[in-house]
C-alpha cells in the first residue's frame, strides 16, 4: 500500500493495541462526503462487542492515543457518530504530493520477483474471433497490466483449440462449401456444426475426419487443416495489434493438450480417476462436483483433459511461475472447479497457484451469440460499426485522413474496453453504442477527452512560457489533488481484487474533477503567481489519466 496509507495503519494499530485492542482489524476507507476527511475507519465498531465496551467511547480512546504519535501529515482526527474514526490531512501534504506526481506514478514493487502468467482471450482456430473474445482479451490485458504496475514479470498466454469436434466440423463445411480464406471459415463451422446436429450420414462423416485430424493419418485433411490453422491464426494476430496485445506463449490443444491423456492414464492407475463404459472419468460427484469425462471411449482427450497437459506445461516452462491467472466466460465456472480439484489431488501447487475469474457475457439487443449457428458478431465488424459512429462524431474535425482514421481506431476501441470493464466482472454488459462513444459522462472517449484536453493546455503552458518552476502555493486546495494523491492506492487494490473497474470510476471521477477545475480556475495566466501551480497540477492530472488509461488498455489519441 502506498507510505501515506500505511504510516496511518501502523500508528492506528499501535493507538489501537493502546487503547485495548490485542489484534486490531483496520480498514480505511474514503468517506463519501470529503467534509467528513479524507480516511474514516470503524475499528472501534469491529472491536467494542468483544471488549464489552461502548464504540463511540472506545473510539475516543483510539483517537486519544493516535494524538500522542500522530503521522506529520495529518491535520486532524476525530469521532463520529456511533464510533467512526474520520481522519483529515494536511493540505500542503496534498500539494507537495502532486508536484512529485510523474510518469511512473502509481507503479510500485510490491510484487517485484514475482513471476505470473495471465491467461486470457483463447480464441479457436477455424471458429470466428467474436465480441466474447474481446471481453476476455480486454479484462486480461487490463489485469495483466495491473500486475505488471506491481513490480512482477508476466507472461500473457494464449490456449487455443487447433484439434476437436469444431476443426473436423469446419473441414467438413470447408469441403462442401469450399472455403479459402480466414474469414470463410467460420461459416465452414456453422455449415459443419449444423449438419452434425441435423444429418446423421455428416455427423459420422465429421466423427470420422476428427479421428483423422487427431492421427494425423490423411495427407489431404492434413493439407486444408494446415491451410485453415495458419489463416486463422494470421487474422487472429491482425486483431492482436489492433488491440495492443502482444502474447509471450501460445498453447495449443493439438500440441500441449496431448499430454494430458498419459496424465489422465497415470493417475487413472493411481486411482484419481475411473473407467466407465470404456471412458476415464472423473468421479467429481465424490467431492461434490459434477463428474466429467477426461478420455472418451475412443481413448480422445476432452477439453478437461486438454487443460490438464496445459496447465502442467505453464508450470514445466515456468518452474518459478508464482501464480498463473485464468479469464474465460463464465459458463466454465463449474469446469474449471472440477479442474482445480483434481489439480489438487494430482499436483496441489499448481490448484494452490492457480486462479480462475469468470467473465460475463456481452449481449447486444439480438440477445447473445453463437457461432453454431452462425450468427456470431466478429470482432471486426462490432469494431469496425463502433468506429463507424465515431467517424460521424469527428467528421467536423480539421483531420487530414491519416489523422482521422487513427483517432477514429482509438476513439472506437476506446469506447468498447471501457464498457467492458466499467463493471465489477462476473456479470453481463449489454452494449449501447451511442452511449459508449459519447464525449461527455460515463465513457472512455470522455476519459480521453479530458487528458487532451489537459494536454492541450500543457502545449499553451510552454507556449507562452509559464514557469516550470513552482514558487506560489495554494493556501486551499481542490477535489482534484486528493482524487489524484489517491492513484496508487486505487491500482493496489485493483491488482489485489483483480477488478479493473476500480479504475475506471476512479478515471472517471478524476476527469469530472479536472473538468471542474478547468472551467473554474484560469490555469494560463502569467501574470498570476499560481499559474505555474496550476500547471503543474495539469501535468499531473495529465500524468494520472494517461497511466490508469494504459491500466485499462486504452490509447490517448494527441487530438479529438
Amino acid at each position: 500500500m502506498p507510505d501515506s496509507i500505511q504510516n496511518l495503519h501502523t500508528s492506528l494499530a499501535s493507538a489501537a493495541q493502546k487503547a485495548g485492542i490485542e489484534n486490531p482489524a483496520i480498514q480505511l476507507e474514503h468517506p463519501d462526503d470529503i467534509s467528513h476527511g479524507d480516511f474514516a475507519t470503524n475499528i472501534a465498531m469491529v472491536h467494542a462487542k468483544a471488549l464489552k465496551q461502548n464504540p463511540k467511547a472506545l473510539a475516543e480512546k483510539i483517537v486519544e492515543e493516535f494524538k500522542k504519535e500522530m503521522p506529520a501529515e495529518v491535520a486532524s482526527v476525530s469521532v463520529a457518530g456511533p464510533g467512526f474514526i474520520n481522519i483529515a490531512l494536511k493540505n500542503d501534504f496534498f500539494v507537495k504530493s502532486v508536484l512529485d506526481i510523474d510518469e511512473n506514478f502509481g507503479k510500485n514493487t510490491h510484487h517485484k520477483g514475482e513471476k505470473v502468467m495471465v491467461e486470457y482471450t483463447d480464441p479457436n482456430p477455424f471458429k470466428e474471433f467474436h465480441i466474447g473474445h474481446l471481453m476476455s482479451n480486454a479484462i486480461g490485458e487490463s489485469i495483466a497490466r495491473l500486475v505488471e504496475a506491481q513490480g512482477a514479470e508476466v507472461k500473457r498466454a494464449n490456449w487455443q483449440g487447433d484439434v476437436g469436434p469444431h476443426v473436423a466440423k469446419a473441414l467438413w463445411g470447408a469441403m462442401k462449401l469450399g472455403a479459402s480464406d480466414a474469414a470463410s471459415w467460420g461459416k465452414a463451422y456453422a455449415f459443419g456444426s449444423n449438419a452434425y446436429d441435423t444429418d446423421e450420414a455428416a455427423k459420422k462423416e465429421i466423427q470420422e475426419i476428427n479421428k483423422k485430424v487427431y492421427s494425423q493419418e490423411d495427407k489431404e485433411i492434413n493439407a486444408l487443416y494446415e491451410k485453415g490453422r495458419k489463416e486463422s491464426l494470421e487474422s487472429f494476430e491482425k486483431i492482436y495489434e489492433r488491440l495492443g496485445t502482444t502474447f509471450d506463449n501460445y498453447f495449443f490443444e493439438g500440441k500441449e493438450g496431448r499430454n494430458g491423456v498419459g496424465i489422465v492414464k497415470e493417475f487413472l492407475a493411481k486411482g484419481v480417476f475411473e473407467e466407465s463404459d470404456g471412458a476415464v472419468i472423473f468421479p467429481g460427484e465424490k467431492h461434490g462436483l459434477h463428474t466429467r469425462v477426461f478420455l472418451t471411449s475412443q481413448g480422445l482427450p476432452t477439453y478437461e483433459a486438454k487443460e490438464l497437459g496445459l496447465n502442467i506445461e505453464k508450470f514445466r516452462i515456468y518452474p518459478d511461475l508464482s501464480q498463473s491467472i485464468i479469464i474465460t466466460a463464465n459458463e466454465q465456472t463449474d469446469y474449471f472447479r472440477v479442474l482445480l480439484k483434481v489439480f489438487s489431488l494430482i499436483n496441489p501447487s499448481i490448484a494452490e497457484k492457480t486462479k480462475h475469474i469468470p467473465h460475463g457475457m456481452m449481449r447486444l439487443t439480438t440477445g447473445k451469440m453463437g457461432s453454431r449457428k452462425g450468427n456470431v458478431v466478429t470482432a471486426e465488424t462490432f469494431i469496425g460499426e463502433v468506429k463507424k459512429l465515431v467517424e460521424v462524431k469527428i467528421k467536423d474535425r480539421d483531420f487530414d485522413e491519416i489523422e482521422k482514421e487513427k483517432v477514429a481506431e482509438d476513439v472506437a476501441l476506446a469506447a468498447i474496453k471501457y464498457q467492458i470493464l466499467r463493471q465489477a466482472i462476473g456479470g453481463d454488459i449489454i452494449y449501447d453504442p451511442e452511449k459508449s462513444i459519447s464525449f461527455e459522462g460515463d465513457s472512455g472517449p470522455y476519459l480521453q477527452y479530458a487528458c487532451v484536453r489537459a494536454g492541450t493546455v500543457l502545449a499553451k503552458a510552454e507556449e507562452v512560457g509559464i514557469a516550470k518552476d513552482v514558487a506560489a502555493l495554494p493556501e486551499g486546495i481542490s477535489l482534484l489533488e486528493k482524487l489524484l494523491c489517491r492513484f496508487p492506492e486505487i491500482v493496489s487494490r485493483s491488482r489485489e481484487e483483480y477488478a479493473p473497474h476500480r479504475i475506471t470510476t476512479y478515471l472517471t471521477e478524476l476527469a469530472a474533477a479536472f473538468n471542474s477545475y478547468y472551467a473554474n480556475n484560469q490555469i494560463i495566466d502569467a501574470k498570476n503567481p499560481l499559474s505555474p501551480y496550476r500547471v503543474a497540477l495539469t501535468r499531473a492530472f495529465v500524468h494520472v489519466m494517461k497511466n490508469g488509461l494504459w491500466l485499462l488498455g486504452i490509447r490517448v489519441p494527441k487530438r479529438m
